[in-house]
């Protein structure tokens, strides 16, 4: 199993469409505060079909609270500032795929801090970024073609 985080998420569809993604993929989801809406929010639930109360999900105060209780070595940040594409890294069952929000992406802190773990989607320089859902399911499938032979279906 894989966790995808969304740091401070803005837009719930966009949560609940991943939400609806970590179910069918077997993945864990990290919310991290503060987030742009109430989780109990009609249009997260609405992305979310019927999948939300499926859905395994903790939700962090803060991002050092989610660094300081999980292994960054698993850890994978998702951003436009790297040049090293997804598919160049390495991915095993238990890693973290950390996305930033909506209209600022992952702090530069911690980009700087983790460089080495930093992972981007390749585009053409006519746009700046993808919608949160499409690139957590461009990456998400990705660590699980990996890893298929050790992927559950059934789970």
């Amino acid at each position: 199993m894989f966790n995808i985080v969304l740091i401070n998420p803005q837009i719930p569809p966009n949560t609940g469409n991943i939400g609806r993604l970590c179910v069918n993929a077997g993945a864990k989801l990290h919310l991290v505060r503060p987030l742009g809406f109430d989780i109990s929010e009609k249009a997260v639930k609405r992305a979310g079909l019927d999948y939300w109360k499926r859905l395994d999900l903790t939700i962090w105060e803060n991002i050092d609270e989610f660094l300081s209780h999980n292994n960054i070595s698993k850890m994978h940040f998702a951003t436009t500032k790297t040049n090293k594409p997804y598919f160049k890294a390495k991915f095993t069952p238990g890693d973290f795929i950390v996305f930033g929000s909506e209209t600022k992406g992952i702090d530069e802190n911690i980009l700087n801090k983790y460089k080495n773990r930093c992972i981007t989607i390749p585009m053409t320089n006519k746009g700046r970024s993808l919608n949160l859902a499409v690139s957590t399911g461009i990456i998400l499938y990705e660590a699980i073609r990996q890893n298929f032979d050790s992927f559950d279906i059934n789970q």
